[in-house]
């Protein structure tokens, strides 16, 4: 087997991991267009507390994502995911048989307690090598992408047959299957990543959040998500007002999601080989501004609020496929792990203070005060992400390593480092690993195995 293609195990894993990934996320994100309209028949039902439900997951998932990563070093990961599985199926459970607003808001927590995300990611690199990872990550990526389309489809549909219930129900049925892909299909690993490829750290978390060019990215995520979930507060309403059924929203959801895939691929051409990455990255939040902008003015058009809507989701593909790349490139070679933590909890967050303040001004504002609180906080973003410096493409490794003391690290560190393509090199005595951040066009990889005494 060539080491430039994944072996059969990293295919096994990578499909696997992405459906369990993609059925979780589909069930959190078909809620997303329609509890809006079909949560009004709930008790004690505002538009706060619509904000709320939509956003409950995202608190618990950023407080208990990093908890629950390091329960499954100490644990396994199989046994964690499993448990986060059956506490989201509970959650799903409570919720659908739920009357009132209250307690589909508890059953949306609870499913966020469920918060197998860096677990799942751990088990991936446990199961690739290094030079493989990447790509497994990406099919995950990929999946997770396509899960929200697919979600803008199946959730007004479903939701027009049977209600929310319905969605909730069928979350809780893909959560067991998701246990049963764990459990049967998803191999069992025989290696674990090292740390700084996996789980995050309190001491790595300290150090990460004084990076400021990782604290943008960081803070972009956060923003990004935040938006995401404000406007869709508002918009299933909107849609109904300006003459679109509920039961239609997909009409509109679906061109415009596919329309936005095709036309990102403009954008990462351009980023890639034109080298204009901060351009491009500033050009998307100028756009998601301007579809902010063009809401608020047009509010009261189903075709204005299409076209907004596709430049919004143009840059948010974009931004959401483009920042996690970032932040692994920027993060330090042995923390990557703990900045890609450090990331998703800020993605999650994000999800709920969005809800939270989309309830917020729908109760208290018109629908097109929630559009210009977009905007500004568009303008905001595009202000911190001003100072972005992008870092050279680099690819990050890890080797096995074998030093007694820092001395000796502290020299074969400058020994790695010597080497051409590498751009940084950290040596972690407790590990017994050595992480690389190299450039792959000139690096080889057989020197540095020679330095480590592995060839």
């Amino acid at each position: 087997m060539s080491n430039d293609s994944l072996n059969p195990t990293e295919k096994r894993a990578a499909i696997s991991l992405a459906g369990v990934f993609a059925f979780r996320m589909l069930g959190l994100f078909m809620l997303m267009p329609v509890l809006a309209v079909y949560g009004q028949s709930l008790q004690d039902v505002s538009p706060l507390w619509i904000g709320l439900a939509i956003g409950a997951y995202g608190l618990t998932q950023a407080v208990l994502q990093i908890p629950m990563g390091w329960l499954s070093d100490k644990f396994g990961r199989k046994p964690i995911i499993i448990g986060g599985l059956l506490v989201f199926a509970l959650g799903s459970v409570i919720a659908a048989l739920a009357d009132s607003i209250y307690w589909v808001t508890f059953g949306r927590a609870l499913q966020g307690m469920g918060a197998i995300a860096s677990a799942l990611l751990a088990l991936a690199a446990d199961l690739s090598r290094d030079e493989q990872r990447p790509k497994v990550m990406a099919v995950i990526g990929m999946c997770i992408g396509m899960s929200f389309a697919v979600a803008m489809l199946l959730g007004p549909m479903i939701a027009a047959s049977f209600g929310i219930a319905g969605i909730f129900w069928l979350t809780a049925v893909l959560a067991i299957v998701g246990i049963a892909i764990i459990t049967f299909m998803v191999p069992n690993a025989v290696n674990k990543a090292p740390k700084g490829d996996t789980i995050a750290s309190f001491a790595d978390i300290r150090r990460l959040v004084k990076n400021p060019q990782l604290l943008r990215l960081d803070l972009g995520v956060l923003l990004l998500h935040l938006t995401l979930t404000t406007i869709f507060v508002a918009l299933p309403g909107q849609l109904i007002r300006d003459g679109l059924a509920a039961d239609r929203h997909w009409q509109l959801y679906i061109p415009v999601f596919l329309l936005a895939f095709i036309l990102m691929a403009p954008m990462m051409i351009v980023a890639i080989r034109k080298q204009k990455e901060k351009q491009t990255f500033l050009l998307s939040i100028a756009m998601l501004v301007v579809s902010s902008v063009t809401l608020y003015c047009f509010v009261d058009s189903l075709w204005v609020i299409a076209a907004a809507m596709l430049v919004y989701f143009i840059a948010f593909n974009f931004l959401e496929a483009t920042m996690p790349a970032l932040v692994s490139r920027i993060a330090p070679a042995n923390q990557k792990g703990s900045a890609m933590g450090v990331f998703s909890s800020g993605q999650f967050l994000g999800a709920f203070i969005g809800g939270a303040l989309g309830g917020i001004l729908a109760q208290n504002f018109a629908v097109d005060t929630i559009f210009a609180a977009t905007a500004i906080i568009g303008v905001i973003w595009f202000v911190i992400a001003w100072g972005m410096q992008v870092p050279p493409k680099s690819k990050a490794i890890s080797l096995v390593s074998a030093v007694e003391n820092e001395q000796q690290a502290t020299e074969l560190a400058d020994q790695l480092v010597s080497l051409p393509g590498v751009l940084e090199a950290t040596v972690v005595r407790d590990e017994n690993r050595s992480y690389l951040k190299v450039d792959d066009k000139i690096f080889d990889l057989k020197q540095a195995k020679q330095v480590l005494g592995l060839s």
